[in-house]
């Protein structure tokens, strides 16, 4: 279905039939058309769907429209509201006008009038979109933010706001592909540290030889190859924040290092005895269960309780699916952007049934598929079946899926006898592996990413279960 020719209106009125009418009519000129019977239905769609103007009845019941108006154009400024009313008057008319509408009209009203404002309207609307996707194509994206509308977000964003102001170390838990270093950037913007460096690292993107004097520096000499001194990444941050992605993985003379540097903000260059201030502040992320390596004695336990000062825990995109189209709707605008081409519009049962799936690679896994659905879909609405089919495991994948899930009811099955901690989890990450490589259609190089690891390691994982790539494209 391509784009209507007068594009999608939405209307909010508590009369059902009005609607209708009001639908029937635009539709026969060629418009999309959406109805909400509630002002808060009405300020949802605003926000969730790509909406070209609005038709808003000022007397909505248990609302007043003009502040509906307000709202509607707090959420979009640029978004054209007709306003619609029975108890029209030249004072109601002058208020709309001045809090922004882009037109009045008083029932009972002629349908051309109605519709050629919508038209210039919608026109409007189309002007600005193209210029919004060329000023995005030259300039780039707009920088990212926390999301969502759902409790879980909330909470993050509550977090992030009452601990950025503050020096203290922070520690960011959760899933890959849950927004680990979004949310550490945030903290970076509302801190008193914001126009100094952001700097991310991968602690185990790195081999464990060089980690250390990326982290801290060497001088000259320090090792085989070391031709020069080098300042490191501390040294790179100063006045800023330093972001140890990954950090569970850093090796125990690294752990030692960072220890030293939370408790004492001194630390040495590899090679030399001379120590420097580290006027850093410290974010952390790990999706491992640090409480856990601790316990095993992979993690200290002293680095662990200086790091985890105020943990902000970011929540899987399994429990807050309310937030889908909100994420899918920006995700797709930026793939859009990226390619070069017209955004096209996530139909309603597109994203219903996005919001079915369960994203065990969470937002990450999203950002996938949107750019995905710009390619199936340059120039026409994401519907259902693009969903479905890209949602659609391939029957080699499917098979391991299914196997995996019985194996897993063997495994939990009363009375049978329990495997032991390690075998579980090697057969969890076997799983996990299966898992990712299904995603990314047997890509190892996007398979590792998604799983944050480098490409050696992940190569090593899939010689250690007897996992093939070639098994999943």
């Amino acid at each position: 279905m391509k784009r209507p020719r007068g594009g999608h209106v939405l209307v909010v009125d508590d009369d059902a039939e009005l609607c209708e009418l009001i639908s029937l009519r635009l539709e026969a000129r060629g418009m999309k058309v959406t109805t909400a019977l509630t002002a808060a239905k009405g300020l949802e769609l605003v926000e969730t769907a790509e909406v070209d103007a609005v038709v808003l009845d000022l007397r909505l019941e248990g609302a007043d429209g003009l502040e509906v108006l307000a709202q509607m154009r707090e959420r979009s400024p640029d978004l054209p509201v007709v306003i619609l009313t029975a108890h029209g008057t030249i004072e109601t008319a002058v208020e709309a006008m001045q809090r922004g509408a882009y037109g009045f009209l008083t029932k009972p009203f002629q349908d051309h009038e109605l519709v050629q404002k919508l038209l210039h309207a919608t026109e409007r609307s189309d002007l600005r979109r193209e210029l919004a996707d060329l000023r995005r194509i030259v300039a780039g994206t707009t920088p990212e933010r926390l999301l969502g509308t759902s409790p879980a977000i909330a909470e993050v964003r509550d977090r992030i706001a009452r601990v950025a102001p503050s020096e203290a170390t922070v520690l960011v838990l959760g899933e890959s592909g849950t927004g680990k270093e979004l949310a550490a950037r945030q903290v970076h913007a509302l801190s008193r540290r914001a126009n100094g460096p952001f700097i991310a690292v991968n602690c185990g993107a790195l081999p464990p030889e060089l980690l250390e004097s990326e982290l801290f520096g060497h001088v000259k000499g320090a090792f085989t190859g070391a031709t020069q001194t080098r300042e490191g990444l501390f040294g790179a941050a100063r006045g800023g924040t330093l972001f140890l992605d990954e950090v569970g993985e850093a090796t125990p003379r690294v752990q030692v290092k960072l220890l030293r540097v939370l408790q004492e903000r001194r630390y040495a260059r590899v090679g030399s005895a001379v120590e420097e201030e580290a006027d850093v502040r410290v974010v952390a992320a790990t999706n491992r269960d640090l409480r856990e390596e601790v316990e095993e004695r992979r993690f200290r336990e002293d680095l662990y309780y200086r790091l985890a000062v105020l943990p902000i825990v970011m929540p899987p995109l399994r429990e807050r699916l309310e937030d889908i189209p909100i994420l899918a709707t920006r995700h797709l605008e930026q793939a859009a952007a990226r390619n070069g081409m017209r955004m096209p519009r996530l139909a309603p049962d597109a994203l219903a049934l996005l919001q079915t799936h369960s994203w065990p690679g969470n937002v990450r896994e999203l950002v996938n598929a949107m750019e995905a659905m710009v390619l199936l879909a340059p120039e026409d609405d994401v519907r259902s079946e693009h969903v479905a089919r890209m949602l659609d495991p391939p029957s080699s994948a499917r098979a391991t899926a299914d196997a995996t899930r019985e194996e897993e009811q063997d495994l939990l099955a009363g009375g049978g006898e329990l495997p032991t901690l390690r075998e579980a989890r090697d057969r969890f990450e076997r799983r996990y592996l299966c898992e990712v490589l299904r995603r990314a259609k047997g890509n190892v190089a996007a398979a590792a990413r998604m799983a944050s690891r480098n490409r050696t390691d992940f190569y090593e994982l899939l010689r250690r279960h007897g996992l093939s790539p070639a098994d999943f494209k």
